[in-house]
C-alpha cells in the first residue's frame, strides 16, 4: 500500500480524529496511486495516522477509513454496517432510520437510509463507490432487504469525477412505500422524493410539536410532503394550512392528510413560501403556531451572509404571522451555519420584529444521525422552538 506522509504543521483536527486530508497537509506521496486507491497515511513522524482512499480530483484529498493498521476489505464493510445496525438498535432507531451516517459511522461519504424492509443509498466519494458491492452484499447479509435503490442524482459526485445515476441494485421493485412514523403513515418516493425520499432526521423534532400545537390554527411553510403539518393535526391542532412551492410535494401531502384520515383540517397548497411570509406578515391572517423547515440556504462558505440574512428575513416575517404568545417552530439544516450563529439570527430577527422570545425546545437531529465531537459537519440540523410575545 502507498504511503502518504503528512506535513509536520497539520491542522489539529486530524490527529484529534476528522477524518479529512486536504491536499495542502500532504508533504509528499511515496508511489503512484489511481484516483480511489486505499492508501497508508503517517504523520511526518512516521506515526500511523490510518488507512483511507485517496482522490486528487477532489478537494479532500483522503478520506480516512481507519486510525488503525487492519485490512480493507469485504468483511471490514460488514462489520462496519452491523456495528451501525447494533447502535441503532440500542438507541431506539429500527423500523426507519439512518443507518449509515457517513463519518460519524466511520464510513465516510456513504449514506443508507432503511426505510422498513427497503434500503437507499448513496456513494458520495470515488472511494467508496469502489467498495459499492460489498456494502450491497453486506445489506443482503444482514438485513435480506425486499430492496435496494441507490440515488446517486446528486451533484456532489461531479466534484469526485463521478457521474450522477440512480437506479435498482436489487431485483426492481415498486419505490412508493409506506412507513410508519409516531402512529402516523407517510408515503415515501423512493425514487423521485428530495434526497434519499424522506427526511428521516427530524423524526423525533415532530413529536416536539405535540403540545404547542392543540387547539391551535398551524401554518407551515416550506412543507415538503406536510410531514410536521400531519402531526400537527394528529395532536389536536384546530386547522392546519401547509404551503410548497413544489406542486408533486403539495399533492403528495394532501395525500398523506388523507392517508391518516386528517384531510378535513389539513390542507396544503402550491404557493412560493417566501413571496406568502412576505405579504402576509404585512396584511394577512395570524396564527398561534407557525413553522419554518426550509431547504439548505447554501453549500458554500463565501454565501453564509446570505444565507443568515434569509433565515434572518424568514423567521422575523413568521414571527409577525403569530398572534401574541404563539410559538415559532424553525429548522436549518444549513451546515455552515452552526448552532450559535442560528440562534444569533433568531435574537437579531426578534429585536427588529420587536418582540420577546422564549426559547421551548432547542435539538439538534435525531440520534440515528450521530453527532461526532470534533466533526462539525455531523452537527448540521438545528430545530428551534419558541414563544414569540409582543414587548
Amino acid at each position: 500500500m502507498i504511503k502518504v506522509y503528512l506535513k509536520q504543521k497539520i491542522a489539529p483536527r486530524i490527529a484529534n480524529g476528522h477524518p479529512w486530508i486536504y491536499g495542502n497537509e500532504v508533504d509528499r506521496i511515496a508511489g503512484a496511486t489511481e484516483p480511489g486507491d486505499l492508501v497508508e497515511v503517517r504523520f511526518s513522524d512516521g506515526k500511523l495516522a490510518g488507512i483511507g482512499f485517496i482522490n486528487p480530483k477532489s478537494q479532500i484529498l483522503i478520506r480516512l477509513l481507519t486510525r488503525k493498521q487492519e485490512l480493507i476489505d469485504d468483511q471490514f464493510f460488514l462489520n462496519r454496517i452491523q456495528s451501525a445496525w447494533s447502535y441503532r438498535q440500542k438507541t431506539g432507531y429500527t423500523e426507519n432510520c439512518r443507518l449509515v451516517f457517513g463519518e460519524a459511522d466511520l464510513l465516510p461519504a456513504l449514506i443508507i437510509d432503511k426505510f422498513n424492509d427497503y434500503f437507499v443509498i448513496q456513494t458520495l466519494a470515488l472511494g467508496i463507490e469502489k467498495w459499492k458491492p460489498a456494502i450491497i452484499n453486506a445489506l443482503n447479509t444482514i438485513f435480506s432487504p425486499k430492496g435496494i435503490y441507490e440515488r446517486n442524482d446528486v451533484p456532489v459526485r461531479t466534484l469526485e469525477g463521478l457521474e450522477q445515476q440512480k437506479g435498482f441494485l436489487s431485483d426492481p421493485f415498486n419505490t412508493n412505500i409506506t412507513i410508519n412514523e409516531n402512529g402516523l403513515q407517510f408515503l415515501v418516493d423512493i425514487e423521485n422524493g428530495q434526497k434519499t425520499g424522506y427526511f428521516l432526521d427530524q423524526q423525533d423534532n415532530r413529536k416536539a410539536i405535540q403540545h404547542i400545537v392543540k387547539d391551535a390554527e398551524v401554518l407551515g411553510a416550506f412543507t415538503y410532503t406536510g410531514t410536521f403539518e400531519i402531526h400537527a393535526a394528529h395532536y389536536g391542532a384546530k386547522s392546519v394550512l401547509g404551503i410548497d412551492i413544489s406542486e408533486q410535494a403539495v399533492a403528495q401531502a394532501n395525500k398523506n392528510a388523507e392517508l391518516n384520515g386528517l384531510a378535513d383540517k389539513c390542507k396544503f397548497e402550491t404557493k412560493n413560501a417566501f413571496d406568502v411570509l412576505k405579504d402576509w406578515s404585512k396584511d394577512g391572517p395570524k396564527f398561534d403556531v407557525v413553522m419554518l423547515d426550509p431547504p439548505a440556504f447554501t453549500k458554500s462558505r463565501e454565501n453564509i451572509d446570505k444565507a443568515v440574512t434569509g433565515y434572518k428575513e424568514i423567521n422575523l416575517r413568521g414571527m409577525k404571522l403569530l398572534r401574541n404568545g404563539g410559538f415559532l417552530v424553525s429548522s436549518s439544516c444549513t451546515n455552515l451555519v452552526s448552532p450559535s450563529l442560528f440562534l444569533e439570527t433568531l435574537d437579531m430577527a426578534a429585536k427588529d420584529a420587536r418582540k420577546r422570545i422564549k426559547q421551548v425546545v432547542f435539538n439538534a437531529q435525531s440520534a440515528d444521525h450521530p453527532i461526532i465531537r470534533g466533526i462539525d459537519n455531523t452537527n448540521y440540523l438545528k430545530f428551534l422552538i419558541i414563544e414569540v410575545t409582543d414587548r
